[in-house]
């Protein structure tokens, strides 16, 4: 899910870029509304985050030229500004949210990822097609960013999806660190491998019974990983 970032402030840019990226989403950066509304005809992401106050065209401008021609990319606009006013009217122009600077980095993470949700469902061709697949115990709903054991429901972010839907597609087959960066990361991402690491830690921390005694992620020592 590419998603586009036009915001004139280097550091909120920089540092949404770099929570977003880990999150499995890729990104797109603009540094003013002409840049971006150029950005997002050449380049249509899935996905926007607009700052209202820019130079060249503010936000409400971005969003009013995408609206003429796209009703359904979701917009989160972002303001240092707090009124009323200011929200209706990025909501009436067509924004699926607002939030006001400045904002902490779980509530941008969980604004995203709600809005994400609902995209993806719209971009589900067939509704009725159930997507989900057995990992383990877990039943893991790609759709919605989730996976459930009985009652519990364990959130979960779309890159972590993807490391389990390709343990999934080769289960019981040796997965190696290279094939999760290319269908997790993309074939142009520079691995790092403590990065991959990381995230299993922290996947296994999530959806292990017991992450120090691991049954759904076993480690291949010097090769990968095999569900």
């Amino acid at each position: 899910m590419k998603i586009l970032i036009a915001e004139d402030d280097l550091y909120i840019r920089k540092g949404m870029t770099d929570l977003l990226e880990q999150e499995g989403y890729s990104i797109i950066q603009a540094s003013n509304g002409k840049a971006a509304l150029e950005l997002f005809k050449q380049n249509p992401p899935d996905f926007i985050i607009l700052d209202i106050m820019m130079p060249e065209l503010d936000g409400y401008s971005v969003c009013r030229e995408i609206r003429k021609t796209n009703d359904d990319v979701p917009i989160l606009f972002l303001s240092a500004k707090d009124e009323e006013i200011d929200r209706v009217i990025g909501l009436e122009l067509g924004a699926d949210d607002y939030m006001s600077k400045p904002f902490g980095v779980y509530e941008l993470r969980a604004r995203i990822k709600a809005i994400a949700k609902r995209y993806l469902k719209s971009q589900q061709s067939n509704p009725k097609v159930d997507d989900s697949f057995v990992f383990g115990d877990l039943q893991v709903y790609p759709i919605e960013l989730c996976a459930k054991r009985r009652e519990q429901t364990i959130e979960l972010s779309l890159r972590e999806i993807k490391i389990l839907e390709c343990l999934y597609k080769n289960k019981n087959n040796v997965v190696t660190r290279d094939m999760l960066f290319d269908y997790a990361w993309g074939y142009d991402y520079m691995p790092n491998s403590r990065t991959l690491d990381q995230h299993i830690s922290k996947l296994r921390k999530q959806i292990e019974i017991d992450p120090l005694t691991p049954i759904l992620i076993k480690t291949i020592h010097g090769v990968g990983y095999r569900h």
